[in-house]
């Protein structure tokens, strides 16, 4: 993923409303979002080159997504795939604040990531800049190519959007943090973050929705679990050019949530 915007225990019917952008050469091979035939508990995209994922949950409610720490002005390492991050804690047993501790000191291992690790008992934080994890506190926040809740303008765009539609009542909430992924505004020169890729490619990157040629943003995800354990996923794939692929819907409800409903 390339753009997180979530809402962590900050609503009365919602644990998490997530929306994430995910951002990728188009050459590389993928697998759209479904249950996995190796795991089938756990639902999310594949990466058919490394086996790994940007994001998924499972039907236990743990999730899990990734983005990568863009920073042009050093080598990237020849390393493990930041996506066998998330693959790997879905498909365990080890807790979040557990498993986050334990990446965090193997994290010199992988190029630069940020990674959210999530289950029923907490949402940790972990990237390889700050060589530890931490808890994240219950709010609005936005994860792009620099730590959490960093400032850059599609971020901070994309929290006050969230924000907003919370506040109201509408129905369609997966239609409208859709519209919110979908925004191809670019960011004021003077906005526009130093990460040492020069302002040929960090203005095409301020977007929230990515069109370059043969790169560009491949899908738009929404994961919503209620706070009554009902889980929607939500997934949007893209071709070149931004053009619509596919749209896949998937529901379920965690079994220990729902037995929490009953006693």
């Amino acid at each position: 993923m390339c753009l997180i915007l979530f809402a962590h225990h900050a609503h009365p019917d919602f644990a998490l409303v997530l929306a994430a952008n995910r951002d990728e050469f188009f050459a590389r091979p993928t697998s759209a979002a479904d249950y996995w035939k190796d795991a089938p508990g756990v639902l999310g995209g594949r990466d058919l080159e490394k086996g790994g994922t940007w994001m998924g949950v499972t039907r236990e409610g743990r999730w899990s997504a990734v983005t990568n720490y863009r920073d042009g002005t050093r080598p990237k390492p020849a390393s493990r795939s930041r996506g066998e991050l998330v693959a790997t804690f879905l498909t365990s047993a080890t807790n979040a604040r557990e498993y986050a501790e334990g990446v965090a000191r193997i994290a010199t291992e992988y190029p630069g990531f940020n990674l959210l690790t999530a289950d029923g008992q907490g949402l940790h934080y972990v990237s390889h800049a700050e060589g530890a994890s931490r808890l994240v506190e219950p709010g609005i926040h936005g994860l792009s190519n620099h730590m959490l809740d960093t400032a850059w303008p599609k971020v901070e765009r994309g929290k006050q959007r969230l924000q907003a539609l919370l506040a109201t009542n509408e129905s369609n909430l997966e239609d409208r943090l859709l519209a919110v992924l979908a925004d191809r505004e670019l960011a004021d020169d003077h906005l526009l973050p130093q990460t040492g890729i020069g302002r040929e490619w960090e203005k095409p990157l301020s977007a929230s929705f990515i069109v370059v040629p043969g790169y560009g943003t491949r899908a738009s995800s929404v994961l919503l679990i209620g706070r009554d354990g009902e889980v929607s996923f939500r997934e949007r794939t893209f071709g070149e050019n931004g053009s619509l692929l596919e749209d896949r819907m998937f529901r379920f409800a965690i079994p220990s949530w729902s037995r929490r409903k009953t006693l």
